[in-house]
């Protein structure tokens, strides 16, 4: 087995390989104090990066040779990020300002930004850097060059780990004093040539500062009064401000695994095309190919194929297994969890929750810190809007939103209850809705449940609009039936009017005092007289939808009107 050797990060950024290095351009010029300070940590994500792109080997294999690389490094994280992210956060707020927050952070999130994007990228930069920044900018409003007209939006930018250099307080490491973004990108110099250039952006509580190669470009007032950027941990570490990658514990298990792995490949291409040992002969002298036969070799000549090797090969396999299953052990993640068979089953969610208690013990010690990282951007936002937007901060009456009481119609920028919101990450195993919804029922009956509790047990993220949605399909349809009725009461007392006769008297005509008219059958009963219908619609709803006379003629044509002639054409018949 070969053994596996990581060169830094400085060392594969000047080298041809493929692995990633801290910029797409190669390492970024630090300072001796940068690199005292980050530079563990930009080895960390170099090599984490390097393990989730693929990139498990440092050298390579001559042409023709197997070099195997199963990327379970990869697999793993992705999973716990689906797992974690994959249905989505949902945010709320206190009851005061419920009429307008929630509305703000589904704009701002959904129609804004690409929320389902930023939040894979928050949860793939924190699950493979162990570290994820988050950047709270304001795009103001514009007019591009065909001169439609593009609203400002509030812009949530997940940063690359490794051009973040953040500097915290020294007793307290939530509390950034001073934040520098550095990277590389490609650019036009003065004389028309491509050149590659490092941008810097230096932000603090009171200014920011562009510079481009050291060169101050830009230099302004910062309007929120803070640094615009969250820092997450992943994994937290205590007595740290960095975190730890999810997969940070089968780093070395998958480089022992692809080499056992690219050793079983060359056992195996080695007894599919063995050796031929000749001894006493010459191999030029012997015919090559299948279904030839050798004859007439020298007295002491011997031919055989080298055979060796294949006693190892079953306790390679063993070991194979051994790794995965300790890589599944190590992550949390049950192996049944990646594609493999499994008996098909009505498993409840109680059940699956303690099957995956290793997986769900790691999504809840995810959550925990990204729930409030997720709240700290939040609030970003909202002092974005503040400043930019003030006026979103008061109650639009034409929204679907109704005004409980209790409910603020106007925020307080002042206020801190207007900056605080809650993340709500919803249960990732399958639920039983057919339980929960007993379950909910029972709650109901017994008072122990609001309805809008019940929605946001059921996975809704707004329930308080879908509450409205409900009760504006009620009053929908309560309308439609009314109109309804409202026309069968008018087409009724049309025909009585046309008729003399009440519907439901089988159309015979009356009297004025309830007696059969003349020539009449006689049923032997007695029916009241007819009372004069009041008028059920006033004139400006009856000129509004059909006169009187208009629905005369529609009925008197419905009921008596002749049908125009039919012919029958033979050709369809014939077909």
């Amino acid at each position: 087995m070969s053994s596996i050797d990581f060169s830094p990060p400085s060392y594969r950024a000047a080298s041809s390989d493929l692995t990633i290095s801290i910029s797409p351009l190669g390492l970024v010029e630090l300072a001796d104090e940068e690199f005292e300070v980050h530079g563990p940590r930009l080895n960390r994500y170099s090599l984490n990066w390097a393990m989730y792109l693929g990139h498990h080997y440092s050298y390579r294999r001559q042409v023709g040779e197997s070099q195997i690389a199963l990327n379970y490094y990869r697999a793993f994280t992705d999973f716990v990020i689906n797992f974690t992210f994959g249905k989505g956060v949902s945010f709320r707020s206190p009851k005061e300002t419920e009429a307008i927050v929630p509305d703000l952070l589904e704009r701002v999130w959904e129609v804004d930004n690409n929320k389902a994007t930023v939040l894979w990228e928050i949860g793939q930069q924190g699950s493979v850097s162990g570290d994820c920044f988050i950047k709270v900018a304001y795009e103001e409003a514009y007019v591009d060059t065909a001169g439609r007209s593009h609203p400002g939006r509030v812009r949530i930018l997940p940063l690359n780990s490794s051009f973040a250099f953040p500097e915290f307080h020294p007793h307290d490491r939530e509390r950034l004093i001073r934040f520098k973004l550095k990277y590389r990108f490609w650019g036009t110099s003065l004389e028309g040539t491509r050149q590659v250039f490092t941008y810097t952006e230096i932000l603090t509580d009171d200014m920011i500062e562009e510079y481009i190669n050291d060169e101050l470009i830009d230099s302004r007032p910062n309007p929120l009064g803070t640094i615009p950027v969250i820092h997450i941990p992943n994994v937290r570490i205590s007595g740290s401000p960095w975190g730890l990658s999810d997969c940070n514990d089968i780093i070395n298990i998958n480089r022992t695994y692809n080499e056992t792995a690219t050793d079983i490949a060359d056992i195996v291409n080695y007894h599919a095309a063995p050796v031929t040992v000749i001894i006493g002969a010459k191999a030029s002298q012997l015919e090559k190919g299948a279904n030839k036969v050798w004859g007439g070799l020298p007295k002491d000549a011997k031919v055989e194929n080298l055979e060796g090797g294949a006693q190892g090969l079953k306790g390679a396999m063993d070991f194979l297994a051994m790794l995965k299953k300790a890589m599944h052990e190590m992550i949390g993640v049950p192996e049944t969890a990646l594609g493999q068979a499994q008996p098909i089953s009505n498993t409840s969610g109680v059940a699956l929750s303690i099957q995956f208690q290793p997986l769900m013990n790691r999504y809840h010690q995810k959550i925990i810190q990204y729930a409030h990282g997720l709240e700290r951007v939040n609030e970003l936002i909202l002092l974005s809007l503040a400043i930019k937007e003030p006026e979103t901060f008061t109650w639009d009456p034409t929204t679907d939103v109704k005004l409980k009481k209790g409910q603020l119609d106007r925020l307080d920028p002042n206020d801190p209850i207007t900056y605080r919101s809650y993340a709500h990450f919803p249960q990732p195993l399958p639920l039983d809705k057919l339980i929960a919804l007993n379950e909910i029922q029972s709650l109901l009956s017994l008072g122990l449940e609001s309805k809008e509790g019940a929605l946001r047990t059921l996975g809704e993220e707004f329930p308080a609009e879908k509450l409205n949605e409900i009760r504006q399909e009620l009053l929908d349809d309560a309308t439609a039936d009314g109109a309804l009725k409202l026309l069968q009461t008018q087409i009724e007392t049309e025909i009585a009017q046309l008729t003399g006769s009440l519907v439901g008297t089988g159309g015979a005509p009356l009297m004025q005092d309830g007696q059969p008219a003349a020539g009449a059958p006689s049923t032997g009963e007695t029916t009241p007289p007819m009372q004069p219908v009041a008028p059920v619609m006033d004139e400006a709803l009856a000129a509004a939808n059909m006169g009187e006379m208009d629905l005369r003629n529609k009925l008197v044509t419905e009921a008596y009107g002749t049908m125009l002639p039919q012919r029958r054409n033979p050709d369809e018949y014939e077909k």
